[in-house]
């Protein structure tokens, strides 16, 4: 049911010093017995009981509604709100109906609101995935590929997505001390995405040594516990008037 489910917002930062960027709002179920369960255990058994495109249209909402808010306290900065799209929500043929009817009369300014999809769910319909993004992109929308590193997108295909950002799978950066093959992997992907002109996205940043190597590799932007773990509403909204004061 909607109102156990609510959004809390992990903070995005500019690694080259230009403070808070914006949040990856991430959904959490309020069970009445369990407490509170993350998507990692509920998200999977929404896919498979076809609840999994509710579940993402009532993110997009309540993420929309926020990011208005902050948009009009805090205009001048610029903070964008990323959302993710499940792979069975992104395949759905009203999905850029539900978007455009979401958005309508919003008040959300352009490039404001930002949706990951993962490489894997871009890669399971190639052509539709792409006439979908281009609509999106259309609305003034931010395209971001999550989990970049993973999948198998020929780097042929992503030169034709109209994307804006990637997304540095937290695998790569959590390997990065023990593994060369990790370092050189996170090294490519941040050259590859400057090369395309696009962001690059490091998840799961924890430490600082971590934070310095993404730093010397000139990665833009950082998430993670290093810097904050997701918060509730109250705790970013603080933050985001912090910023703006």
């Amino acid at each position: 049911p909607n109102e156990e489910l609510f959004l809390k917002y992990q903070p995005i930062y500019d690694l080259k010093g230009a403070g808070l960027k914006g949040f990856e709002a991430l959904v959490r179920w309020n069970h009445p017995e369990l407490g509170v369960i993350g998507p990692n255990e509920f998200i999977s058994v929404a896919e498979d009981t076809g609840l999994i495109v509710d579940l993402g249209v009532w993110v997009l909402q309540t993420a929309c509604k926020q990011l208005e808010v902050w948009s009009s306290v805090a205009d001048s900065r610029e903070l964008t709100l990323s959302i993710n799209i499940s792979a069975k929500h992104f395949s759905q043929p009203d999905l850029v109906r539900t978007f455009r009817n979401t958005l309508k009369g919003s008040g959300i300014p352009e490039g404001r609101l930002n949706i990951e999809i993962t490489e894997t769910a871009i890669m399971e319909n190639p052509e539709s995935a792409l006439n979908k993004l281009n609509a999106l992109k259309r609305m003034g929308l931010r395209i971001s590929v999550d989990d970049f590193g993973t999948g198998y997108s020929s780097l042929a295909y992503l030169q034709r997505l109209p994307v804006d950002i990637l997304k540095l799978d937290r695998y790569f950066i959590r390997q990065m001390a023990q593994d060369k093959q990790s370092l050189e992997i996170v090294r490519a992907v941040i050259v590859l995405g400057h090369s395309l002109g696009l962001s690059v996205v490091a998840e799961g940043v924890e430490t600082q040594d971590q934070c310095e190597w993404l730093k010397a590799m000139d990665c833009d932007l950082g998430q993670g516990f290093l810097f904050n773990r997701p918060l509730d509403l109250i705790v970013a909204d603080q933050l985001v008037m912090d910023e703006v004061s």
